[in-house]
């Protein structure tokens, strides 16, 4: 597979925004209320993490890195890195992770963003990675421009359900205690499932038991891999690669709903999506 070229990618503030993370007129509506919590900063910032981007807001930025695959080594000591350039936050060009059967490349990068007025606060940087191989099983989208590649949702429901590992790593850059950070994905979640199962359920309370209690400071990753469209492999880590699995959410709908959240048709972090979509079409050339 060939490399890939240039791509993109003492004041109290207390307003009320909307409460969705990600999409302000969600597709399903679940059938339970969700609390509004904030997120708690030292002295006086808070803010919703679920309430909506402003789009005059969302600036997005380029990013240069090359899809390659790493050898079996993923140390910060032989990796090479790409900088997110909203955040200055380092991604590994390649890593391993627990539960992968092989390596993964990183495609693309990108970072969440909350407007108040006129400041922007950002929340966290995150890195899209994944197998190589699945490249290969993306013929029919050879040759697209990037907006018609960032635009197709076909394509990345079908990168979804390629039985191969892809993994999100979101790298905070701000202190989030757990149960804010879960309330808010919980948020964006539950509207895109839209008859919930017993399975379902059960894998929300497994999912949601993750961060429940647990601070979450400046700097901590959390991986979110998907093995295959019937299951995610959660990893929280605060230094560094995560060794082993906090948690395997069971369960087809929340995965797909969570890949939604980050690569769907509204998605939390624009930028994200579009560094990810010029990998992707400079992969496909």
């Amino acid at each position: 597979m060939g490399g890939l070229g240039s791509i993109s990618t003492p004041m109290c503030i207390s307003p009320q925004f909307d409460s969705e993370l990600v999409n302000p007129n969600p597709r399903y509506n679940f059938p339970r209320k969700i609390s509004h919590p904030s997120l708690a900063f030292p002295k006086s910032h808070s803010f919703s993490l679920s309430s909506p981007l402003s789009p005059q807001k969302n600036k997005l930025t380029e990013t240069h890195f090359t899809l390659k695959a790493s050898s079996s080594s993923s140390s910060v000591g032989t990796a090479g890195y790409t900088e997110e350039p909203a955040t200055k936050v380092k991604f590994q060009t390649s890593l391993s992770l627990p539960g992968c059967s092989s390596s993964l490349s990183l495609l693309g990068t990108g970072y969440r963003e909350k407007v108040f007025a006129i400041i922007g606060v950002k929340v966290y940087a995150a890195g899209l990675y994944v197998n190589q191989s699945i490249l290969s099983k993306l013929d029919s989208w050879k040759g697209r421009a990037v907006v018609q590649v960032q635009d197709d949702l076909t394509l990345f429901k079908s990168i979804f359900e390629v039985p191969l590992e892809k993994s999100l790593q979101i790298v905070l850059v701000r202190d989030i205690d757990g149960k804010t950070f879960w309330d808010a994905l919980d948020e964006a979640i539950s509207p895109r499932i839209k008859a919930p199962t017993s399975v379902d359920v059960s894998a929300l309370s497994n999912f949601r038991s993750i961060f429940q209690g647990r601070p979450l400071n400046k700097g901590t990753s959390i991986f979110l891999t998907w093995p295959d469209p019937s299951k995610m492999l959660v990893a929280v880590s605060s230094n560094g690669l995560p060794t082993s699995i906090d948690a395997t959410i069971k369960s087809a709908n929340v995965a797909s709903a969570l890949f939604d959240v980050f690569l769907g048709d509204a998605p939390v972090s624009p930028s994200l999506k579009t560094s990810v979509a010029s990998g992707l079409a400079a992969a496909l050339k």
